[in-house]
């Protein structure tokens, strides 16, 4: 059975016994598999095979050197091509060079050697491209954008559409969400399915570095441009060039960085602090923002031009709250996680436990929950989650739900759920407290599928 490692490595020779030296000595390594042809023809016929390394003999009775170099390049340009020559001529060697060939080797008594060490070589670099391509994909299937975002509810449905859209675009893409809906993991999933996956993804929290120090963070700054520039350093955007700058809370910016942002953006282009000189830049902008950009700038403190330019393709994520039965699908996802990274046994939740995670507000979203489900883990002492595992502080879900705009429906079943949890699923009492009749709570239970915890 072969080796699925093996480097394939195409000897092409017309001298017979010089053919044979090269394989014998190149498949003394086990992980070298050699195949030999005595014509240009006939390696030209066998490329299909895709050979790791060719080494190629300068004079073929068919073709020479700089002819058949070419041929393989338009083929296979990646293909590494040693060229291995009886000639030691410098020009030759530096044309062929140019041409693409990897090296030029001339024969002589180091020629085994030199051919061998340049095999080792391009084996190296082959193993370390190997190495780069599975991080890229492994980072493709962890921003797989189920992976990103769970469930299936038709809001996030939604977004997965966009998020398609917007993969498939080069244009900006705003993503607006309350705190912890995972605006950032959606940009990276964005970034990471984009034809810019190759290049870098750089993030910058707007809101947490100082106002007189973000310019420089951004666009970078010249040695001595202020105090402190002890060097010479580059931005964000330069850091990002080729690829993707997430910009998030960008309603924090100032507004003076703004009109700057914005000629950035227009001109492609950006000047350090401290400096006149023009430097061209290919970034895609990303951005993010817990704030209505639209009612920032009917206010004032954004610029009005900068929103409409920054808008592109708009993804809203919906809270926690609104997603219905993806709580119970995030939380499953998170409990295994959890689990799995501090070595547990597999835990489930109970009936119980789940109807008490469907009932909570969330206002801190997804990343609340995480805390819950892993405090929960830690909390458990069997195999399944019991109610009581489950520590909610609720105490912000109501304050939040009187400056949320929904149906009376929906806060009145949301007011219930909160005195059942309050009241240990006491319905008389909490048909008092409230002033409705039992029929009115068990209403709610039928509606929203739930079971009395008792």
């Amino acid at each position: 059975m072969k080796n699925p490692r093996q480097i394939r490595i195409f000897v092409v020779e017309d001298n017979d016994f010089y053919r044979e030296l090269l394989k014998y000595n190149i498949t003394l390594n086990p992980d070298y598999e050699v195949s030999t042809f005595s014509s240009g023809k006939e390696m030209l016929e066998n490329l299909y095979k895709q050979p790791h390394i060719i080494t190629l003999d300068f004079s073929l009775p068919d073709f020479n050197g700089d002819e058949l170099l070419k041929r393989i390049k338009s083929q296979h340009p990646e293909v590494p091509v040693i060229v291995v020559s009886n000639q030691e001529n410098v020009r030759t060697a530096v044309e062929l060079l140019r041409a693409g060939a990897y090296d030029y080797i001339t024969k002589d008594e180091d020629t085994r050697d030199h051919l061998l060490h340049t095999i080792q070589n391009i084996c190296k670099q082959i193993e370390l491209s190997n190495e780069v391509n599975l991080l890229k994909e492994e980072l493709g299937k962890k921003y797989e954008f189920g992976n990103v975002i769970q469930g299936n509810s038709p809001a996030i449905r939604q977004v997965f559409g966009m998020m398609e859209k917007a993969a498939g675009s080069g244009i900006t893409v705003s993503i607006s969400g309350e705190t912890g809906t995972g605006k950032e993991l959606v940009a990276k999933a964005i970034h990471y399915h984009s034809p810019r996956k190759s290049k870098p993804f750089v993030a910058v929290n707007v809101a947490a570095i100082p106002s007189e120090l973000l310019e420089s963070e951004l666009f970078g700054h010249e040695k001595g441009s202020f105090t402190g520039a002890m060097a010479t350093r580059a931005g964000k955007f330069e850091e990002a060039d080729g690829g993707t700058l997430f910009l998030d809370e960008i309603g924090e910016m100032d507004f003076a960085l703004q009109a700057k942002l914005l000629r950035i953006l227009q001109e492609r282009e950006i000047s350090r602090v401290g400096s006149n000189k023009v430097i061209k830049i290919d970034v895609r902008v990303i951005i993010a923002t817990h704030k209505n950009l639209q009612e920032e700038v009917r206010k004032g403190t954004f610029r009005e031009d900068l929103y409409y330019r920054l808008l592109g393709i708009p993804i809203s994520l919906p809270p926690l709250r609104e997603r219905g039965h993806d709580i119970l699908v995030i939380a499953k996802h998170l409990l295994d996680v959890f689990c799995k990274d501090n070595k547990m046994q597999k835990l489930s939740f109970s009936p119980e436990a789940q109807d008490k995670l469907v009932r909570y507000y969330y206002p801190g979203n997804v990343r609340e929950l995480k805390a819950i489900v892993e405090l929960s883990a830690v909390m458990s002492s069997g195999n399944t989650i019991e109610s009581g595992d489950v520590r909610i502080e609720n105490t912000n879900s109501m304050q939040a739900l009187a400056f949320e705009e929904t149906t009376l429906e929906e806060y009145t079943m949301r007011i219930i759920g909160h005195f059942l949890e309050k009241y240990d699923n006491n319905v008389v009492l909490v048909a008092k407290k409230l002033g409705v009749g039992k029929s009115t709570i068990y209403r709610y239970l039928k509606e929203n599928k739930l079971q009395l915890m008792i």
